[in-house]
């Protein structure tokens, strides 16, 4: 739980609360599967319950948290099968999505996407926190594909899973930013280049790299190598 001085609890808005609270269980300050104390998570803040219960309703929105009706408690982080369900719906969309924005040349936004990934590597900044960049960029990256694929439904249902946000509490301290970097170009070049299978075929192949990394975050064995194939035909009645 983060520390902080009391403060005037009139000018403690719960937005700033909110913040605080999500950092704190996205870098596993308060730990997943954990019961939360309103009153003492008050005290820290140094405000009255109301900002806090406030806090938790959005972090419950977010699935970061839930109300066991005694109180809250922040959620158990993924496992295998949750992984692989999140992973499998983002292969039903994001191929797909992929696929769609690379059509046209004169609006696709390649150019963005390409900006982005360069922008992240220039970044020159020593104190930098990679891990919280990375999944900035990650967000933005895949963000811009869905929005530019003008499927309002599809993106909100995206939106819904909060995938970054169960996602980045998987991230290794340690990540490697290499390989997804790479990835990520070629979707961004097959898009700008405007080749529609090249571009399914990048997002498809990253997203299946992505859960075999992912899935070292778990001392279980898992098998990602099956990953997407019952599902694959499906993408064909949506491009």
């Amino acid at each position: 739980m983060p520390g902080r001085a009391p403060a005037d609890q009139a000018k403690v808005r719960t937005s700033e609360v909110y913040s605080s609270l999500r950092a704190a269980i996205m870098y596993g300050d308060l730990p997943p599967d954990s019961r939360l104390n309103i009153e003492a998570i008050g005290r820290s803040f140094g405000v009255s319950q109301t900002p806090i219960r406030e806090a938790l309703q959005r972090l419950e929105g977010d699935n970061l948290v839930v109300n066991t009706g005694r109180g809250y408690s922040t959620t158990p982080l993924l496992d295998v099968q949750g992984l692989r369900s999140l992973f499998e719906f983002r292969l039903l969309v994001e191929p797909w999505a992929s696929r769609t924005v690379a059509i046209d040349r004169l609006s696709n936004p390649g150019s963005q996407l390409l900006h982005e990934v360069e922008d992240f590597l220039k970044a020159d900044d020593p104190d930098r926190d990679l891990r919280q960049d990375m999944v900035a960029h990650d967000s933005r990256f895949h963000e811009l594909i869905l929005k530019a694929a003008g499927n309002p439904v599809i993106g909100q249902a995206y939106a819904q899973t909060h995938c970054h946000l169960h996602i980045f509490r998987l991230y290794p301290k340690d990540i490697d930013s290499a390989a997804t970097m790479n990835e990520h170009r070629r979707i961004a070049e097959a898009i700008t280049n405007a080749d529609p299978e090249s571009a399914e075929n990048a997002m498809a192949e990253h997203l299946k790299s992505s859960f075999k990394r992912f899935t070292r975050a778990f001392d279980a064995n898992a098998d990602p190598t099956t990953l997407g194939q019952t599902h694959r035909p499906s993408l064909r009645l949506l491009a």
